[in-house]
């Protein structure tokens, strides 16, 4: 179902459809925390709140009404945590400013760059000509909606070490807390960069600024700061399986976001493969 909606209309009824998930999550943690262990609770919550934002994007026939939900569930769930244990040590109250940090940039870019409901990421649009309807549908629940949820949340798992305890910040938080720091304001400069560039420069590839030192700067914000998350649980004084979580991510963007960006950026864009070949692949 395509409906036309101005901008300001359509960000106000997404930002609805992820309230309506946020309250569906809420409820589903409130009826599990008493049987099930407490981050399985808050990992099912997740889940239900992307099956909600999965089906209003089924109802309106576009799948990118996931795409703020990158940005929008690590601080707020990250924030309930803090609220539900009640703890804000100097650790967490460090993650919660790193985490609402990159995701108030992230979520303004995606605000920035969205026209309305009619709206959907190239790369939807795509699967969704090539793929044959169940197979397109199957593809979106799993692949489009649920894989990043539990990628991100994977990612989270570090960061969630840090309530564990009451420990003061040491050099493995700051260590850890800068990178976030620094690979949000990475994300944020390529941002204006590249924006500033395709509005004077239409149809041509990026090789300006970060841009001129990497073919990827804002995935590798977006990797390092996931680094950054795990870094921080470090404080914690153990090194163990949740850097499988900051691994995925890596390879998440690693193995398919970056490879489906270079082969549309080398059919669109006129010299971009002699530009490959000079730069590198992130910074």
């Amino acid at each position: 179902m395509r409906m036309l909606f101005s901008k300001r209309a359509s960000v106000f009824i997404i930002a609805a459809i992820y309230v309506v998930a946020a309250v569906v999550g809420y409820c589903v943690f409130i009826g599990l925390e008493a049987a099930v262990p407490g981050l399985w609770a808050l990992f099912v919550a997740d889940a239900a709140a992307t099956v909600i934002v999965w089906a209003f994007g089924v109802v309106f026939s576009n799948v990118s009404f996931y795409d703020p939900y990158w940005s929008v569930a690590p601080p707020v769930m990250f924030s309930a945590w803090a609220a539900y244990k009640g703890i804000f040590s100097l650790p967490v109250v460090l993650l919660l400013a790193a985490v609402w940090y990159w995701g108030a940039r992230l979520t303004g870019n995606w605000i920035y760059t969205f026209h309305d409901l009619s709206h959907e990421d190239w790369r939807y649009t795509r699967l969704r000509k090539t793929q044959s309807p169940l197979l397109f549908q199957l593809t979106n629940f799993f692949g489009l909606n649920m894989m990043p949820t539990v990628v991100v949340f994977a990612a989270m798992l570090p960061g969630f070490a840090l309530y564990e305890n009451g420990t003061n910040a040491n050099i493995w938080t700051w260590l850890g807390f800068v990178m976030c720091l620094s690979a949000a304001t990475i994300q944020l400069v390529a941002d204006v960069q590249i924006h500033r560039f395709r509005n004077s420069n239409p149809g041509r590839y990026c090789d300006v600024g970060l841009w001129r030192r990497g073919r990827h700067p804002n995935y590798f914000g977006e990797i390092l700061m996931w680094w950054g998350v795990w870094v921080m649980s470090l404080s914690q004084g153990s090194f163990d399986w949740s850097i499988a979580g900051p691994l995925a991510m890596t390879a998440l963007f690693m193995f398919i976001s970056i490879p489906m960006m270079e082969r549309r950026q080398l059919e669109n864009k006129q010299g971009y493969a002699e530009y490959r070949a000079r730069t590198r692949i992130l910074i």
